[in-house]
């Protein structure tokens, strides 16, 4: 039983230890992290934009005849 009880108690001191390791990396790593998280998050957001602009600018512009049906007066001088 003795066994087990230390077993357990090893166990649980190694999980703790990775937790505060764990902590302990990310802490002095999070500048990094959340730069790079930036940095695909605009590439991500720049991609998405630059692929639904053209079909968006397509569908605002009226099409322009190349050859008027009709004209207006003449302007006075």
């Amino acid at each position: 039983m003795q066994k087990i009880i230390n077993g357990v108690a090893l166990l649980s001191g190694l999980v703790s230890l990775s937790v505060l390791g764990g902590g302990a990396y990310l802490y002095v790593q999070k500048d990094t992290l959340i730069e790079g998280a930036r940095e695909k998050a605009t590439a991500a957001i720049t991609e998405a934009i630059t692929e639904a602009l053209p079909s968006m600018i397509n569908s605002a512009m009226p099409e322009i005849p190349s050859v008027p049906s009709t004209t207006g007066a003449a302007l006075p001088f």
